[in-house]
């Protein structure tokens, strides 16, 4: 059985301000570099075999904290563009809205350099990706990342972003026929991690051979408490709107939780 832990990177500058932050490459925030490093210590005693994370400033960074802080010998690094966040085309960088308000139009809107939140899977900004795009990534991922280790003991460490994550959790939900499909993975927090362990299902339906049939067993969700009495850190600076929204949080907005707690138990 395969264990991933998946991580989301540390507050980012552009976390701070009200704007579009996907593939906007900002570096981690003051208070980001000292989660990370909080995340890093909190991993040190944790064997991990392999770590993968998107190639952008702020996922990459928080990643490198968790391989520093890994006692020798340390495992492969390798940064990717499949677990990049999800792109926003030409709304990269400009003003973020949760909702179009009553007697305006998103055309007036986006005139005004304010993009407001699509919230149909299917829909992007121009240039970019939508959230079916991303979960094909997400899958594309998983196929190069962690497929290939189902059958190994291995720790493998995924850092990425919010959107990003969810979707990856939300590709092994669905892979395993089991599962409950109602669990939510959103609105994760700087530097959470979600844990869960992965092995094929015997007997079951392998896609045509294109997917793995899984059990998974989830043990952590949106775990952060390294970052208990972290100066500079309270939990309100994760609970504004467009926090909740960039930690995965697609559907409703709502404060995310950080909790520890079996989910699919086999």
């Amino acid at each position: 059985m395969v264990t991933v832990t998946f991580i989301r990177h540390g507050q980012s500058e552009d976390n701070v301000h009200d704007i579009w932050a996907g593939w906007k490459d900002a570096p981690l925030s003051a208070l980001g570099r000292r989660q990370a490093q909080a995340l890093g210590r909190s991993f040190a005693s944790t064997t991990i075999t392999r770590i993968y994370t998107s190639d952008l400033l702020r996922a990459h960074a928080t990643a490198k904290a968790v391989h520093d802080h890994h006692a020798e010998p340390k495992p492969p690094f390798t940064p990717s563009e499949l677990l990049r966040e999800q792109h926003f085309g030409v709304a990269e960088g400009k003003e973020w809205a949760i909702d179009i308000p009553e007697g305006t139009t998103r055309e007036e809107l986006q005139k005004k350099g304010i993009y407001p939140v699509y919230w149909g899977r299917d829909e992007k900004f121009d240039g970019g990706e939508s959230l079916d795009d991303l979960f094909r990534r997400s899958e594309e991922a998983l196929k190069e990342f962690v497929f290939p280790y189902l059958d190994t003991d291995d720790h493998i460490a995924i850092a990425s972003h919010g959107l990003c994550i969810s979707e990856l959790m939300s590709v092994l939900v669905k892979l395993d026929p089991k599962a409950d499909q109602s669990e939510s993975y959103r609105g994760l927090l700087n530097t959470a991690w979600t844990r869960v362990q992965l092995k094929r299902r015997v007997g079951g339906d392998s896609n045509n051979g294109a997917q793995p049939s899984l059990e998974i067993s989830v043990s952590h969700v949106n775990h952060a408490s390294h970052l208990a009495g972290l100066d500079g850190f309270t939990k309100d600076e994760d609970e504004s709107k467009i926090r909740a929204f960039f930690g995965g949080e697609t559907g409703s907005i709502t404060n995310a939780d950080t909790e520890v707690r079996p989910v699919c138990d086999k």
